[in-house]
């Protein structure tokens, strides 16, 4: 019998706390299209970890090119959503 392998749930709320978790700010402030650098004062290091976490948090792996989608949450959002879909 195969192994089963579980991709994990893609929940925006528990996104949106991770990413506010990270940046150290309240839930409230990451809203849908925030802009990271420009609204949130998002630096590259911040960046770097929101990475890290969203990949170990989701178990995929970014490429370099993609990091451009993590900009604001509703952009992660949609690039974890295909991510996680390529990995169904």
């Amino acid at each position: 019998m195969p192994e089963s392998v579980t991709v994990p749930v893609l929940d925006k709320e528990q996104l949106r706390d991770l990413v506010a978790d990270v940046l150290d700010l309240d839930v409230a402030e990451v809203t849908d299209d925030a802009h990271f650098m420009d609204d949130l004062d998002v630096d590259s290091l911040m960046a770097l970890e929101i990475t890290v976490r969203l990949e170990k948090e989701y178990g995929v792996r970014l490429a370099e090119a993609e990091l451009a989608s993590i900009t604001s949450l509703q952009g992660t959002y949609r690039l974890l959503e295909r991510k996680l879909g390529e990995e169904a």
